[in-house]
């Protein structure tokens, strides 16, 4: 995509939650990692191709469509020991900064809030492209990650093993894969 003329695509976007996902992974029982998504989003962003850092993000994720493909799991992180829904159905992000780091590699900074507390997020993404669909939208893709400690968040629930570790890592490892369409 190096040929892409980036100030060609400056606009503002609504992220396309049917063909983007926001997921995450942690280690459980120490010993296998637990795959999650959230089912329910959405977001806009403002890319300025002539000035990236001019570029913002801006996401609300719906608490309770996690899904970890076990219900009675999902039934768990919605409960009081964790994401407390009914207190706090959304989570959100909202971008403070962006960076152009070179070739197709940027990194956003912002604002992520989980369960009233705020905390700064900065993800590192790649830009995957721009094309238009056979609809004839515009559209952007970016491949994002970032690492979170979920106890900086007010998430601490626990049970120990008999091993001696944890049953949840404090490590959260969140990826991010984005389908956004131009604003007409």
């Amino acid at each position: 995509m190096a040929n892409t003329d980036l100030t060609a695509l400056t606009g503002d976007y609504t992220i396309d939650a049917a063909h983007s996902t926001i997921g995450f992974t942690v280690r459980h029982a120490m010993v296998t990692n637990v795959k999650g998504k959230f089912g329910d989003f959405s977001g806009s962003l403002h890319l300025d191709g002539g000035d990236p850092a001019a570029s913002t993000a801006s996401i609300d994720v719906k608490m309770d469509s996690i899904d970890t493909g076990s219900a009675d799991r999902d039934g768990h992180l919605k409960s009081a020991d964790f994401f407390k829904i009914d207190e706090f159905p959304t989570m959100t992000f909202r971008s403070t900064k962006a960076e152009a780091l070179g070739d197709e590699d940027y990194r956003i900074t912002g604002d992520l809030t989980i369960l009233g507390t705020t905390k700064p997020l900065t993800i590192d993404l790649e830009f995957n492209g721009a094309a238009k669909d056979p609809f004839g939208n515009e559209r952007v893709g970016f491949e994002g990650k970032a690492e979170i400690k979920r106890s900086e968040w007010g998430l601490t629930w626990n049970a120990t093993l008999e091993t001696g570790g944890v049953l949840v890592s404090d490590k959260i490892k969140l990826n991010f894969d984005i389908s956004a369409i131009k604003n007409a």
